[in-house]
């Protein structure tokens, strides 16, 4: 018997290599409970959202920035989840305001002058969500910021670098929304 074994062992082998590939969608279709995305988990009841119009009280904020900051936020969630948009009764709910928009010296050089200034933007989040209270949070704060150089005009630089600031917050938002169910 021992040696009928052994002469069945590389096609037993080869057996076992080529089913790894559908072991492996087995797997992944037997944790389908969840909806996961860049290690992220929305349970399978969760299937809306709406993002609120933001309020804007950070001064010298462009007047529109609170739009484009909701704009950015529901972009992100519709783009990188499952999730649709639904304004009425909706699974869950994010709003909040802008509560920053600051342009400071970084660096000094040679002469007294300014090398760097940094663009920082601050955000409150309110996020609820009605069938589960605990998974929600208030007035959480968000910021983040983006250096540019001195010599730069900001008006020039500022819809570039307001983008590259939404990013970063969205994405910061999103994964402490969807990374703790």
């Amino acid at each position: 018997m021992l040696f009928l074994l052994s002469d069945n062992l590389p096609s037993m082998h080869y057996l076992i290599l080529s089913l790894k590939p559908f072991l492996f969608i087995f797997v992944l279709l037997g944790f389908s409970g969840c909806y996961s995305f860049k290690g992220i988990s929305i349970p399978p009841e969760v299937n809306t959202f709406f993002v609120e119009d933001f309020q804007l009280t950070a001064a010298q904020a462009p007047g529109d920035l609170n739009q484009r900051f909701g704009e950015a936020l529901r972009n992100k969630i519709r783009n990188e989840s499952r999730l649709k948009l639904n304004e009425s009764d909706p699974d869950i709910v994010f709003g909040g305001r802008v509560t920053g928009f600051y342009v400071t010296s970084e660096a000094i050089r040679e002469g007294n002058t300014v090398a760097l200034n940094k663009l920082e933007i601050a955000v409150d989040i309110e996020y609820t969500h009605p069938k589960n209270e605990k998974a929600g949070w208030k007035n959480r704060s968000f910021r983040f910021f983006k250096t540019f150089d001195s010599s730069l005009d900001f008006q020039s630089a500022q819809e570039s670098l307001i983008r590259d600031i939404f990013d970063q917050l969205t994405e910061d938002i999103f994964n402490a929304a969807f990374s703790q169910w």
